[in-house]
């Protein structure tokens, strides 16, 4: 014990001051550890000086955050804009246990913009199972209108993860549109249209840093290549915070291949936001759970023999592998009854699709009850 408590005071761990009553004090406790050699001998009793840290209150002090920000004030030109209510077309309306975020003026702006707000509401996007071609149909005379209401659809996916597939699909074709793909346009509109004023709900997470990731693929849907779709939802708590649809850059000669590039795809996002949130003090202690409905997948990225017949992924089974040594990835399977991506690798019933939607959280105010969802 002498030699631990010489030891702190020689490292200068702490500044003695006089005790103030009016101030929350954080204790100490001495922990004890006996540390044995190879035969079971002995070495040497430990002694550990430890904050009692749980003790620690945290604070709302309005000086201290006014005088932060008058410090920044002096680098850089700042303007309070006080509470968070309206940033770049999206609305923040605080519940009272969390956020709730929604664009549902800029839908109706688009709405009249492009002269849709009569048409009549459907329950989802795109009918189940839709494939788009780069031949269906014919060319549109002037392709203008179909850039400019598909460039404002992908702004619109900021809080409605629900259309984000539908958006990637039409996306594809804006160098040649076609008549079928701007019917597809207008059908997105039209779910929009009844449901103007869902968004996406961010509830607090009551000290929770688990991430979890959903991985899907649509083997080879792509009509005029061949090529899967990779999709994926993140989630730290409860909140959906990263999604994803995106063809994948080449064909894949089996579901296992494209379910397994999918999986690469989503861990790349989650080794970066675990980055982020480390810069931001937060870091994740607990491995992403990264869940997959492809049970050949699961199995490769976690069985440590290289099997021949995955070679022509070789980058990306040494690239997931390499993140499940390291401890901080797991890969378990999940029935595609359960798999939440899969809303953004293809087109859904509107049940199936109502139905996931809910789960990753894109609700309406009438759902919202307390800040919770009923």
């Amino acid at each position: 014990m002498a030699e631990e408590f010489n030891a702190l005071i020689s490292n200068h761990t702490w500044d003695l001051v006089p005790f103030d009553a009016r101030k929350n004090v954080v204790g100490s406790k001495w922990i004890y550890k006996t540390k044995y050699l190879s035969d079971g001998s002995v070495d040497r009793y430990k002694a550990r000086l430890v904050a009692q840290g749980f003790k620690q209150q945290a604070g709302n002090s309005i000086p201290l955050v006014s005088h932060f920000l008058s410090l920044l004030a002096k680098c850089f030109a700042m303007k309070d804009l006080g509470d968070l209510h309206f940033f770049l077309g999206i609305h923040a309306t605080r519940i009272s246990s969390g956020l709730f975020l929604s664009q549902h003026k800029y839908v109706s702006d688009l709405l009249h913009r492009f002269h849709l707000h009569t048409l009549k509401p459907i329950r989802s996007p795109l009918p189940s199972r839709t494939k788009l071609s780069l031949t269906d149909g014919e060319l549109l005379a002037d392709a203008t209108e179909y850039r400019s209401m598909v460039g404002a659809l992908q702004y619109l996916t900021l809080t409605r993860p629900d259309i984000t597939f539908a958006v990637h699909l039409v996306s594809q074709f804006m160098h040649a549109p076609r008549t079928s793909h701007m019917s597809a346009v207008k059908r997105i509109f039209r779910y929009l249209q009844g449901t103007i004023d869902h968004g996406l709900l961010l509830q607090s997470a009551h000290g929770s840093q688990t991430l979890i990731a959903y991985s899907d693929a649509d083997w080879a849907g792509c009509p005029d290549t061949g090529r899967s779709t990779s999709g994926y939802a993140i989630f730290l708590g409860p909140n959906l915070i990263s999604w994803r649809s995106k063809k994948q850059p080449t064909v894949s000669r089996s579901s296992t291949e494209a379910e397994y590039r999918a999986v690469a795809f989503t861990v790349q996002d989650t080794i970066h936001i675990r980055s982020v949130l480390f810069e931001l003090g937060f870091p994740i202690r607990m491995p992403t759970t990264l869940f997959c409905d492809n049970v050949s997948a699961s199995y490769l990225a976690v069985n440590p023999i290289h099997h021949a017949r995955s070679k022509h992924i070789n980058i990306d089974y040494h690239f997931v592998r390499e993140r499940v040594a390291h401890g901080d990835l797991r890969v378990k399977y999940v029935p595609t009854q359960a798999q939440l991506a899969d809303i953004f690798t293809k087109c859904l019933s509107p049940q199936r699709f109502t139905l996931l939607r809910d789960n990753l959280r894109i609700v309406s105010p009438a759902q919202l009850e307390g800040g919770v969802i009923e």
